[in-house]
């Protein structure tokens, strides 16, 4: 009996400790599998992390890129802008600078120098010359030589324009406009075989500068190349009202008379004998204490067109260096973004 159960209990103890490694292998077995599992599942979340995040930083890559683009555009527009701006700036400048502009102001005087008053009477002989104050003019005109007292000089020159000789006769003009002082000429001419009877006549800023003059030919000859000549018809009274006007300009200054004037006919109430002496009367005064002065006036502010340009060029300075910042940045952008698909190439392999 002994020796009987002896084997039996061997073979249980034996199925025990089979039954016992067989389940400790399927433990570790499935603990193995579990672990794999899990390290394939975490393996497999780091690659989508790991891609999300590439997707990301190279979403944030390509609009970073577009906005640098956007800018460097907009900053070549105001490039543009800024050069076109300085080019019309220039030629603004220039264009003020070569057509200044007119700038007319009025100078009241007490009264003017005298001006210088030459008569051509040619074949008419001066019979008065007289100053009168307030516009009045005695009655009792009869054609008869009457006492001057005017200051009168003849000049004898060339005629600039044609060859033959000039006779002028001088007056100084009036002064006192305060009391409306005027001069008051009278000529007589004899029977002319000439079809229109006239008498001319010149005007100039001073009678000084002729009385001061070295040559007063010469002096008269550049007057009639300088001033206009007008005249004043026989058997009417001609009223001449002068305005003087200075202009001055780019280093030069030049004078020049105006004039207005009215015609009235005269009464020749003289015996019909000695209406065959065609009568002149001419008056000359100052219309008015006021010296029109006419300047040219350059509108064109050399600071401000420097200031101008200043402005432009550091804008395009600035424009540059954001431009050249802009293109590393991007430079630099895309080598990390190669950098990152280098990585992403090397982790998958």
């Amino acid at each position: 009996m002994l020796r009987k159960e002896a084997p039996r209990c061997y073979q249980e103890f034996s199925d025990e400790d089979c039954g016992r490694a067989s389940v400790s292998y399927q433990h570790s077995t499935d603990a193995a599998q579990d672990q794999d599992e899990a390290s394939c599942d975490a393996t497999a979340d780091e690659d989508v992390l790991d891609n999300n995040q590439i997707s990301t930083a190279f979403n944030k890559a390509c609009v970073k890129n577009v906005f640098t683009v956007i800018l460097v555009l907009i900053y070549l527009l105001l490039s543009a802008v800024a050069v076109f701006l300085a080019y019309q700036t220039i030629s603004d400048f220039l264009e003020k600078l070569s057509h200044p502009v007119m700038s007319v102001s009025y100078k009241e005087v007490e009264e003017f120098a005298p001006p210088g008053i030459a008569l051509y009477p040619g074949k008419a002989q001066l019979l008065s010359c007289q100053h009168h104050y307030h516009d009045y003019i005695p009655p009792g005109l009869t054609g008869q030589s009457k006492e001057n007292d005017c200051v009168i000089e003849q000049v004898i020159y060339s005629d600039p324009y044609a060859n033959h000789t000039r006779h002028a006769l001088v007056v100084e003009g009036p002064t006192d406009v305060r009391n409306r002082e005027l001069i008051f000429l009278q000529f007589s001419q004899n029977e002319t075989e000439e079809d229109f009877s006239a008498i001319s006549y010149m005007l100039f800023a001073q009678f000084s500068d002729m009385t001061e003059s070295s040559d007063k030919a010469a002096f008269m000859r550049d007057c009639e190349r300088n001033y206009s000549m007008w005249t004043f018809s026989g058997g009417f009274r001609t009223w001449v009202k002068m305005s003087l006007v200075r202009t001055s300009g780019r280093g030069n200054e030049s004078v020049e008379f105006r004039q207005e004037s009215n015609v009235v006919k005269y009464n020749d109430r003289r015996p019909p004998q000695e209406q065959t002496n065609e009568l002149f009367f001419v008056v000359f005064q100052w219309r008015d204490p006021f010296i029109q002065q006419v300047k040219d006036i350059v509108t064109a502010n050399p600071w401000n067109t420097i200031a101008i340009l200043c402005g432009v060029f550091m804008a395009l300075f600035k424009a540059a260096d954001f431009a050249k910042l802009s293109i590393k940045w991007m430079i630099k952008i895309r080598k990390r973004s190669r950098r990152a698909k280098i990585r992403e190439m090397n982790q998958i392999s």
